[in-house]
């Protein structure tokens, strides 16, 4: 047998090429962690700047600035309880209508409808998804807060008189309200939460989905064994995206909630938010004021990362027992 010798010089391109690779990959891993560690960076400025320009409110007023309710410019007090309690009532709103809705599309999209239908809605869904939000805050306030007041009127006249839920339905009803606000947000973060969830249920291999109804599993006994547990995760951080999408949205909710903070259980009431009020007053606040406005900012900002926080943690208990599962 006749062996033949390597081309001259083929050794040293191979070297390198091998080379060229690991620069490469040292090149590569020096922008991402760069890219990471600016990330970081920015939050960092962004939280620094916040905190030195919101300080002298938190100074002036203290731990009262997260437990009062009283927020009155004119005579320096700044309570931004009643505020917090609207941005996390109108956003517990819009999770509860938006989630299984979006759930439902998602899955009629990935499990049900034929091709042109889904290409269908999911170009609809596409398409709400671009809307922006003072669009559908405009059309709130034009067309939908007169007629749901009559309907808010007559849940207050007929279930709002039970025992138990007249401490939520109960009247008097306004057509700007906490509902009003959690309605919009929640038409505005379904389009968001069902393409996320589409994109996390199609990443279930179909093969996984025909073994389990080849051993006799109903489509929803498919669902709950093949599909959910691999998607858990996915289908969390999709909901909690959509939470920190309400939380943060200011100019459809500032036309449809009332902007009347205060802390009631009767969700047909009059409210407000954080960012509705910067919004509303940012541009005429000085000194004081304008700290107070920042530090609901602040205040805003932590919440939301504490959201992440928790999501964080959940998705990763639920990988943890989806990995014991499959061991």
């Amino acid at each position: 047998m006749t062996i033949t010798a390597p081309p001259a010089g083929a050794g040293a391109r191979q070297q390198k090429r091998r080379l060229g690779d690991v620069w490469s990959d040292r090149v590569f891993r020096a922008v991402a962690l760069a890219a990471g560690l600016l990330v970081l960076l920015i939050l960092g400025l962004i939280t620094w700047v916040m905190l030195s320009k919101a300080w002298s409110a938190f100074k002036y007023q203290g731990p009262s600035f997260v437990t009062s309710q009283h927020w009155d410019p004119n005579s320096n007090s700044f309570g931004a309880f009643a505020y917090i309690f609207g941005t996390l009532v109108s956003s517990a709103i819009a999770l509860v209508i938006a989630v299984p809705l979006s759930l439902g599309i998602a899955l009629f999209v990935t499990e049900l409808a034929g091709k042109r239908l889904r290409t269908l809605v999911t170009y609809v869904i596409d398409l709400l998804a671009a809307i922006p939000s003072v669009v559908y805050g405009f059309w709130a306030l034009a067309v939908f807060t007169k007629p749901v007041q009559t309907f808010y009127t007559h849940v207050a006249d007929t279930i709002g008189k039970m025992p138990l839920l007249s401490r939520l339905f109960g009247g008097p009803a306004s057509g700007a309200s906490f509902m009003t606000a959690g309605l919009i947000l929640a038409v505005m973060i379904t389009p968001i939460v069902t393409s996320l969830s589409r994109e996390t249920l199609l990443t279930v291999p179909q093969e996984d989905k025909n073994a389990a109804l080849a051993m006799g599993a109903t489509r929803l006994e498919m669902l709950r064994v093949a599909v959910f547990p691999r998607v858990r995760s996915g289908l969390i951080a999709a909901f909690m995206l959509g939470l920190g999408r309400a939380m943060g949205e200011t100019i459809a909710v500032a036309l449809v909630i009332g902007s009347s903070a205060q802390v009631t259980s009767h969700l047909f009431r009059t409210g407000d938010t954080m960012a509705s009020n910067i919004a509303h007053n940012f541009g005429e606040a000085i000194d004081l004021h304008r700290s107070a406005l920042i530090g609901l900012g602040v205040v805003l900002f932590g919440i939301t990362i504490i959201v992440n926080v928790i999501a964080r943690v959940i998705i990763s208990r639920s990988n943890r027992s989806l990995w014991e599962v499959v061991r």
